[in-house]
């Protein structure tokens, strides 16, 4: 009597293989813009990293196919301490700021002004809150990012791109709905940082370990 060996979980052909790798990143990059963007996951802690584990285990046993935007590629990514220069194509100007009710009129006369209307002309603007963090810049080639950047002196910045991968709430691949065509090249421009409670965390976990801890939340993002 011959005894057979249970089939094995993972595929061993080489197109079976691929197909899996991409069917489970697909998968996880769905899953994690539903818990990250939209704020409401359809499985359970457990039932990701199960299929987090198997794509890790997939990529260990298919190095060569391992792509930048694989969800792999950010967690536990080496952060960098040190930074290559990142010429911006279009210049990352900062937003001036007013601190005085005469200061904000100024500004209203301006604008009317530069748009050649009346001073006694009514102008409806639309304001939103500030959020002070680290002002970056995400380059993305058809769909995949390819560099993250900080503003800097506004035409060169700094390349942190591995940092960048290490966010979990930044996407690696975007999406397409509806099967849209993404852009050969796209550029977004934002802020990264620590919420309150975050920042509270890391400083608390530092004085534990004995790290330097930060002054404040934008100088710890």
């Amino acid at each position: 009597m011959s005894l057979q060996q249970p089939p094995s979980l993972f595929p061993d052909d080489e197109e079976a293989l691929k197909a899996r790798i991409e069917e489970l990143r697909r998968e996880i990059r769905e899953h994690d813009y539903r818990y990250y963007v939209l704020n409401a996951p359809t499985i359970s802690d457990a039932a990701y990293d199960a299929l987090f584990r198997e794509l890790v285990e997939l990529e260990r046993r298919a190095p060569h196919l391992i792509t930048p935007d694989s969800p792999t590629q950010r967690v536990g990514g080496q952060v960098q301490t040190t930074f290559t220069p990142a010429p911006h194509a279009v210049p990352m100007l900062s937003l001036d700021n007013v601190f005085t009710e005469q200061e904000l009129r100024d500004w209203d006369a301006r604008i009317k002004r530069f748009l050649g209307l009346e001073p006694e002309t009514v102008v409806e603007y639309t304001a939103e809150l500030k959020i002070d963090g680290l002002s970056i810049s995400l380059t993305y080639e058809h769909g995949v990012m390819v560099r993250a950047a900080t503003r800097g002196t506004g035409t060169v910045g700094e390349d942190i791109t591995p940092n960048a991968r290490t966010i979990r709430s930044i996407p690696l691949r975007l999406r397409a709905e509806r099967n849209e065509v993404l852009p050969e090249r796209l550029e977004a421009r934002g802020e990264a940082y620590l919420s309150h409670a975050e920042f509270a965390s890391i400083n608390a976990e530092n004085e534990v370990t004995g790290a330097p801890t930060f002054a404040n939340p934008r100088n710890a993002a």
